[in-house]
């Protein structure tokens, strides 16, 4: 007998198609029959040695989140409610070109440092690994749900060529190529970039040309947080474009929005430009999380000039006093690039993280208010966090458009990510509450998308970009990773004030069929594993 009967639950299958009711039979991880009511009148129905009574329930696949935070969290915290609790059961790490693997000792410390406001330093951890597949066979030994691993340019660009801004050399690039080669491998999907962030900014066109030709050599695909969202953003996304046109690279938007007062009203304009590519043939997806205000660290604003060289550099100008005025130039004046070219409004960036307790007064506040509190001007503010912080500080940036939103929201290659940063006392909403809000707010009270599209754009989508043949979908054989949820209460609980809350109206979660959320709460299942390239 089967292990498993999911009874009188509403399929809404993944595929975009109407939802039906129907009996979902569960065993070893896998679909293994459904049964429609209409199939079932009149016949005996499926029986197995648990029953699940899903009636006023919708029944779909686990969803994807293609663009996580979680590289060090899924093994720091095996409870990650903040992520199985809204129903996903899959994740994409390495994003924004910067992640743990591959890596030797030097660049592993560097990487560490450069990305503590991210995912922390990591000191709680044995960082037993160097290589993806190592990276990959450490998700092995269980974490809360499934995890798939993009290759982080920046980090593979720090390993070859350090932190120095300066082109690579033929035999460099030889080499950078031979590495996300062997990350391909060993089970990456992709390459990730983060072209507002050093060292990753640092490389041309022709570097990254040749990277994606490697991606696309063993069918992974090219996923860049692209060199600007606010002045420069419709040249930025149409270099991607491309870029990944003469790489003949799959390509996926990360975190495709258009923000800052430069951009307000501009999303058709970046739709114009997607749809004329994919109607030239380009293979191209994006994803959006459902809220205005953007989430990085405060190092990140800097301009690209002042952090050449990584952490311990940026501190060093930092202290010096001609070299952060030339800084504060950039930041305030001229428009910093890591600060998408558009000069600092501190009334708009809040601070959400700090990972120096002495600090903790300013979280939850803007930078001019916390310099309204030191009695400074706010670059002093800044300054002074940057290196009392040790450039562990993570902010929100208050500078989106909900029209913008919603238009992007609503085009044919979008997909859901979270872009969830989980460090920080108050840290975006969007890391616990993305996919219940696309379902509660931009589903049921906006009707924004269709439930069944919806869904599609969370699960069979990436699915699809992912190349995984047998998820993404509810269909006999496939992996019965599922999500249960009531749509006439599902949303998210967190908000920017209680921003950990977790979400409503998600009472069971399964992956690989078994359950990781059951009536609401977090089960001790560890089902989830490393989910490695499909090879070509």
């Amino acid at each position: 007998m089967e292990e498993l009967v999911i009874r009188d639950a509403d399929v809404v299958d993944g595929s975009g198609a109407a939802a039906y009711r129907a009996d979902v039979v569960v065993d070893r991880g896998r679909i293994v029959s459904i049964v429609k009511e209409a199939a079932a009148a009149g016949c005996q129905r499926p029986r197995a040695r648990r029953e699940l009574d899903a009636e006023g329930l919708v029944l779909s696949p686990g969803f994807i989140d293609m663009h996580a935070h979680s590289d060090l969290a899924l093994l720091r915290d095996p409870d990650h409610s903040a992520k199985a609790a809204q129903g996903v059961t899959l994740e994409v790490l390495g994003q924004d070109g910067l992640s743990y693997a591959p890596v030797d000792d030097r660049t592993l410390e560097e990487v560490r440092r450069a990305i503590t406001g991210w995912n922390g330093y990591g000191d709680d951890l044995d960082m037993d690994w160097r290589s993806v597949g190592e990276y990959l066979d450490r998700l092995d030994r269980g974490i809360a749900v499934n995890a798939a691993y993009l290759i982080p340019q920046g980090t593979v660009r720090a390993l070859v060529v350090g932190w120095e801004d300066r082109p690579a050399t033929p035999a460099e690039l030889d080499r950078m190529r031979q590495l996300v080669a062997e990350g391909l491998e060993q089970g990456a999907v992709g390459l990730s970039s983060g072209l507002t962030y050093t060292p990753g900014m640092y490389a041309n066109d022709a570097e990254l040309t040749e990277l994606c030709r490697v991606a696309a050599s063993y069918g992974g695909y090219y996923c860049p947080h692209h060199r600007s969202y606010g002045a420069g953003a419709l040249e930025a996304y149409a270099e991607m474009v491309a870029l990944t046109r003469e790489a003949g690279c799959p390509l996926h938007l990360a975190h495709a929005t258009m923000n800052f007062g430069v951009n307000e009203g501009r999303a058709p304009e970046l739709l114009a430009l997607l749809d004329a590519a994919l109607d030239a043939g380009a293979d191209l997806t994006l994803d959006t999380y459902p809220y205005t205000p953007g989430s990085t660290t405060l190092a990140a604003l800097l301009p690209s000039w002042a952090s050449e060289g990584g952490p311990a550099q940026i501190l060093a100008r930092l202290t010096d006093p001609a070299t952060a005025e030339r800084v504060r130039h950039h930041l305030e004046v001229s428009g910093s690039d890591g600060c998408h070219g558009v000069p600092a409004e501190w009334q708009t960036i809040e601070i959400s993280g700090v990972t120096n307790p002495a600090l903790a007064a300013y979280v939850g506040r803007t930078v001019k208010e916390a310099a309204g509190l030191r009695g400074e001007e706010p670059w002093e503010t800044v300054r002074h966090l940057l290196v009392e912080d040790r450039l562990g500080t993570t902010i929100l940036q208050h500078v989106g458009h909900e029209e913008n939103v919603r238009a992007i929201m609503r085009h044919r290659a979008h997909t859901g990510g979270s872009d969830g940063i989980l460090q920080g006392t108050k840290p975006h909403p969007r890391a616990y509450g993305t996919f219940p809000r696309y379902l509660g707010t931009y589903v049921r009270e906006l009707g924004v998308l269709s439930l069944e599209e919806c869904v599609a754009r969370l699960t069979s989508r990436p699915a699809a970009r992912l190349r995984l043949p047998d998820r993404g979908l509810v269909r006999e054989g496939y992996r019965a990773d599922l999500v249960l949820f009531d749509p006439a209460t599902v949303a998210a609980g967190s908000t920017f004030a209680e921003p950990r809350t977790l979400p409503t109206g998600i009472p069971h979660v399964l992956v690989d069929g078994r359950f990781v959320i059951e009536d609401g709460r977090r089960t001790d299942v560890l089902a989830g594993r490393s989910v490695r390239r499909t090879p070509v």
